[in-house]
């Protein structure tokens, strides 16, 4: 018939990379150390160093783990480091910072380890709308990693994409 729908999205060339894709499961945590703290402002050494031997760290098998102190107590570096290193044997991922940096340190992992190979001289969209919490640093990663290789970049759905980037 002269008069079928043709869907061209479907025959084209495009490529989609939808980054809730790689979201990977597990629970993440914002682990405040305030409450560990003489009167919610002072890291008293031996005292912390007491709470970190008798906490039960197992509770935190396979988390992520983001390490935060929400007074404005001053924290030296080395309480973080020291909370790190009873975490690490549990969780799978440890930063000092909110949920969002954490999840954008996951983004950052995953998509350095990302074999970007195959879009070689392809034409890529990259899907925005997500049901996870995909941070927007993983979108620009993203972009920055695939523009040397790809024919071209585009955001959003195949039918309504935003150009933003063609190899010459």
């Amino acid at each position: 018939m002269k008069d079928d729908i043709i869907n061209r999205v479907a025959n084209s060339k495009l490529i989609t990379i939808d980054l809730e894709d790689y979201y990977p499961k597990g629970t993440r945590v914002l682990f405040d150390i305030k409450d560990w703290l003489f009167e919610g402002f002072v890291l008293r050494e031996k005292d912390f160093r007491n709470q970190i031997a008798a906490f039960d760290w197992s509770q935190y098998q396979d988390y992520y783990i983001a390490l935060t102190c929400s007074s404005d107590a001053i924290i030296p570096g080395w309480a973080y480091m020291l909370l790190s290193i009873q975490l690490e044997t549990y969780a799978k991922k440890i930063v000092i910072g909110t949920l969002d940096n954490l999840e954008t340190s996951i983004y950052q992992d995953i998509i350095n380890n990302l074999d970007v190979s195959d879009f070689k001289d392809k034409p890529i969209i990259i899907k925005g709308c997500s049901n996870k919490p995909v941070p927007q640093n993983a979108y620009i990663m993203l972009s920055n990693k695939l523009k040397p290789i790809v024919k071209s970049i585009m955001y959003g759905e195949a039918c309504s994409s935003v150009p933003l980037y063609k190899n010459k």
